[in-house]
């Protein structure tokens, strides 16, 4: 499953935002500057970001960006759909009679083949999304922001135990 540079760039600028120690909202041509990232194109993000209530908006000589609530309760999974959609390891996953913004993550395959059998795929694209969004769910801004600054240590004080996420080296 890849991911698009809309979602890698949304959450380069989601952990900028949730390192702003003052609480000021952040211009986002500081976040470009500083990420080395186009300033047009965050700006196309961050209006999707603002639409999903994961940022706001303050205009005026000091305004930006900041975030609509405590990073620790901004969860991976919702910040990637409301950047890339549906998260789904194959297109046969996406119901795309409904409005995009509506699609819902499910296979397409009629349950069984004109044979009675059931599709020899399903399974495993099924372990496979199931996997990345809990992964997804599992990981908050505020796990980010807690690697970025210190690693894989201040991640691990910060999961409890039992989690089944894998450790992850920097």
């Amino acid at each position: 499953m890849i991911f698009t540079t809309k979602a890698e760039y949304g959450v380069r600028l989601l952990v900028d935002l949730g390192k702003a120690e003052s609480g000021d909202p952040v211009a986002l041509k500081a976040i470009a500057e500083h990420e080395g990232l186009p300033l047009a194109y965050l700006e196309r993000i961050v209006a999707l970001l603002r639409k999903a209530g994961i940022v706001e908006s303050t205009r005026g000589a000091r305004g930006g960006y900041l975030l609509s609530r405590d990073p620790s309760e901004i969860r991976m999974d919702t910040v990637i759909q409301a950047l890339d959609g549906p998260i789904a390891p194959m297109s046969c996953f996406i119901d795309d009679s409904t409005p995009a913004e509506l699609n819902k993550v499910v296979c397409s395959h009629p349950a069984l083949d004109e044979n009675g059998n059931p599709c020899g795929t399903k399974l495993l694209w099924t372990r496979v999304h199931g996997g990345v969004v809990r992964a997804l769910q599992q990981t908050t801004l505020a796990d980010l922001i807690a690697f970025e600054q210190g690693g894989v240590g201040a991640l691990a004080a910060r999961r409890p135990t039992g989690d089944e996420l894998p450790v992850v080296t920097a």
